[in-house]
């Protein structure tokens, strides 16, 4: 109902001055948004672009203290709206563990706010070269003009194909009817085989560890042979990190955690050789004194056919304004 109203113009659908790409779910958890994002900020760059990046900064605080806040308007005196720049030194706490990933890695501009318009414009206040954002989720964010939607699926599909509560759709599958393209993370299954948008293929690679505490230093999987290792992952589907750990030849004992996990000393009281984990979780485990080293896996985004000139094209010549 609220998506008609919108594109009945009963809601205001609000645009930014510059090209908007969503890359989002139509299911709960994560399926691989943040490494295409990190792929798409980078190819767009090659191809001669600026871009920036927005999120809702899922489980931020959003403190007005923080540095690089910026107050947008409020909903009411007592919920203070807040846009808060993602530095890389920025406690995850604050911004959500998602965002200051992808300030680290992207080399681009992040802003977070739970109204996304909101941080796109406080983006582009600050850094007016930028010539096109991309939305970190926001398939659901209606308000936000775009004009590229791409939803991602992984291997676990749309499951029973139920909405929530009975199931893990956010809306139902006939909304694929107006994205542009779906990408499939490690999957060859489409979840809807009569989608008559572009489709494109994601594997994730990654072999390379680099030391928590010292991230100058790295290894190969190899080098963890024979150990006895801890595999921590608090994120959508932690079942992915352990499969890409399997793949390297590695063995170890999982332990599976919620997404977006507030993690605390007695979650890692572990004894053996060495914990490895995710870049995600990493950003939060840095904060605590760790009982065993840790070794954090990046991985990247390979996308087929090419992702960024598909979005080129729908976005070449085209305003927001």
């Amino acid at each position: 109902m609220r998506l008609l109203l919108y594109r009945l113009g009963v809601l205001q659908v609000q645009r930014l001055p510059v090209p908007v790409v969503v890359i989002g779910n139509l299911t709960v958890g994560g399926t691989g948004k943040t490494p295409l994002i990190l792929y798409l900020a980078n190819a767009l760059r090659a191809h001669g672009m600026q871009p920036g990046i927005i999120s809702r900064g899922y489980r931020g605080r959003h403190d007005a203290a923080s540095p690089g806040a910026q107050r947008v308007g409020a909903k009411n005196k007592d919920k203070p709206l807040t846009a808060l720049e993602v530095l890389p030194t920025s406690d995850p706490h604050a911004v959500g563990d998602e965002p200051l990933l992808l300030a680290r890695r992207s080399q681009c501009p992040v802003f977070v706010c739970r109204d996304r318009v909101a941080a796109g414009r406080a983006l582009l206040s600050r850094y007016p070269a930028c010539d096109v954002i991309l939305s970190d989720d926001g398939l659901q964010h209606y308000r936000l003009g775009r004009d590229v939607d791409i939803a991602v699926f992984d291997h676990r599909g749309v499951m029973n194909g139920w909405q929530l509560p009975a199931g893990p759709l956010r809306e139902p599958l006939s909304r694929l009817r107006h994205v542009d393209a779906i990408v499939l993370n490690n999957t060859a299954v489409s979840p809807a085989p009569t989608f008559c948008g572009a489709r494109f293929a994601m594997a994730l690679t990654g072999q390379t560890f680099y030391c928590l505490d010292q991230p100058h230093i790295s290894r190969d999987a190899a080098d963890f042979f024979g150990q006895r290792l801890h595999a921590v992952a608090g994120i959508g589907s932690p079942q992915r990190f352990f499969d890409h750990l399997t793949a390297l030849g590695l063995s170890f004992e999982a332990h599976p955690l919620a997404d977006h996990h507030d993690y605390q000393p007695k979650d890692l009281n572990f004894t053996g050789g060495a914990i490895l984990t995710t870049e995600k979780d990493a950003v939060k485990l840095a904060a605590l004194k760790m009982p065993l080293p840790v070794w954090v896996l990046p991985v990247t985004a390979n996308l087929s056919p090419d992702l960024a000139a598909f979005i080129l094209e729908k976005i070449n010549g085209l305003s927001s304004a």
